[in-house]
């Protein structure tokens, strides 16, 4: 099966050895996104603002792929407090409208360059 890799510069370099997603068929495969601002690479502060930045990440390669959040049909949560999950489902609010993805959010004891949140999902595109 082919597989086309999706990058977009609007959403933070890898910063391992993997891809930012990876397209198989109409189905996208996210790779976990984190609250890096793209431009410079650096954790935003803050637990809001580091949702809302992964939220933008996640939207920014969707829409490298070609799809955008409605075509997620399954997101994974990491917290390292779920303490903040309440403000996660708040702010997902307001990026996600009916229906919504499957989801899962997990208490992590910690993330890459010490984040709060990251996410991953899957996408699936129109033929």
């Amino acid at each position: 099966m082919m597989r086309r890799v999706i990058h977009t510069s609007l959403a933070p370099a890898a910063i391992g050895t993997y891809s930012q997603a990876i397209q198989t068929g109409n189905t996208v495969y996210l790779s976990g996104q984190i609250g890096l601002d793209p431009e410079t690479m650096q954790l935003v502060e803050g637990i809001e603002a580091q949702i809302r930045r992964v939220f933008d990440n996640v939207q920014a390669v969707s829409e490298a792929a070609g799809g955008s959040l409605a075509d997620i049909a399954k997101i994974n949560i990491f917290l390292i407090d779920l303490a903040n999950f309440q403000l996660v489902n708040q702010i997902m609010g307001e990026y996600f409208t009916e229906p919504y993805p499957a989801r899962a959010a997990l208490g992590v004891a910690s993330l890459p360059r010490g984040a709060l949140v990251e996410m991953d999902g899957i996408l699936e595109l129109a033929d």
